[in-house]
């Protein structure tokens, strides 16, 4: 039987079918929150404001087994994470074996940033052109990629990068088509201003969070004069910033921030930007007493980075699904007031810098 409807009743059912289909859009747009796009430097390409940082998934912040490595990589993709940063060392491979194979499984418009130059059969003085190509070779096998998006030198020492030719075996292999673009990851200020004039250079990324803002004066002005993106790692000072510390909080021991918490192994300012655990979780505790309402202070101290126009993408590590949700809603927070800068510009200046051990 065929059921007709009433021209009186036409406007009714129109206007019922309208009204599902918005709270149907509504409903998806809950269920796929819209994340803030930013320009990466030089390279024209749009990426998420909020990118995600995938050292955890090379169990260098303790063991993470597959599933819960693949459930991250879901939710930074519902988010609308479209940058994702490794490195070829993060677990030996590990994490960009993890990210290629569920890219491979799940091919979306993404960003995949890699870095190269830690790895032992380079750093600290065996850098040959061959050695650093071999190793980008094994970056796109293991993301099973034709041609790397962005690769960038991974916080070698200050004597390489200024002879360059790292710098230069980098425009090479751009030429070639092994990568697009290319950047420098960089542990002093020495180092990103000196790499932030090369011509070809699309980004620098840099530890920039409220307890280390050195770069706001010094580094990013030439940033936008030179069109170089930013990609801020770090900006919860390994997780202290997060504000659910306590000075008694035990680590797993292949975690870095148990093994190199004094700098034993690395470059003590990569963790708690180098201030001691236990000073770093009383400046978290002190900040607490100026969240905004509602806010939580990781909220307000990744809000607080993406309140510089310089920045391109804050590259945020996770362990949890949860971790990426609340990660991505920065992208949708207001900025912080100019009164609340101020006050953490001070407290940067006036009590924490004289804490940070190592070279800024």
């Amino acid at each position: 039987m065929i059921t007709l409807i009433k021209s009186d009743d036409f406007s009714r059912v129109k206007t019922e079918q309208r009204r599902n289909k918005d709270n149907n859009r509504n409903k998806d747009n809950k269920k796929e929150p819209l994340m803030k796009l930013r320009t990466l430097g030089k390279s024209g390409y749009s990426i998420s404001e909020m990118g995600i940082g995938c050292w955890q998934l090379g169990n260098d912040f303790g063991p993470m087994e597959d599933e819960r490595a693949t459930a991250i990589l879901q939710e930074a993709d519902r988010q609308g994470m479209n940058f994702w940063d490794t490195a070829d060392v993060y677990g030996g491979g590990v994490s960009e074996s993890r990210i290629g194979g569920y890219c491979r499984e799940n091919p979306s418009d993404r960003f995949i940033v890699t870095k190269v130059g830690r790895d032992g059969t380079l750093y600290p003085g065996a850098y040959t052109k061959q050695k650093v190509r071999a190793n980008i070779e094994g970056s796109l096998k293991r993301l099973h990629v034709e041609a790397l998006d962005l690769v960038q030198l991974h916080c070698i020492p200050t004597e390489v990068l200024k002879a360059g030719d790292m710098l230069a075996w980098m425009e090479d292999f751009q030429q070639e088509g092994l990568i697009k673009h290319f950047g420098a990851s960089v542990e002093t200020m020495d180092e990103a201003l000196f790499a932030i004039t090369h011509p070809q250079l699309t980004s620098i990324q840099t530890i920039f969070n409220v307890f280390r803002q050195d770069q706001v004066n010094e580094l990013f002005p030439k940033a936008i004069e030179n069109q170089v993106g930013i990609i801020v790692r770090l900006p919860l000072a390994s997780g202290v910033l997060s504000g659910k510390m306590q000075k008694n909080h035990q680590f797993a021991e292949s975690d870095h921030r148990h093994y190199n918490r004094d700098g034993a192994f690395f470059s003590v300012g990569e963790t708690f930007s180098g201030i001691p655990f236990e000073q770093a979780v009383e400046f978290a505790e002190t900040l607490k007493a100026w969240l905004p309402e509602g806010m939580s202070l990781a909220q307000m101290a990744m809000r607080w980075v993406l309140d510089h126009d310089a920045v391109s993408s804050v590259i945020t590590g996770a362990s949890r699904v949860e971790q990426v949700a609340e990660n991505a809603s920065v992208s949708s927070l207001e900025p912080l007031s100019s009164q609340l800068h101020e006050k953490l510009t001070e407290f940067y200046f006036n009590t924490v810098k004289t804490h940070i051990r190592g070279v800024m």
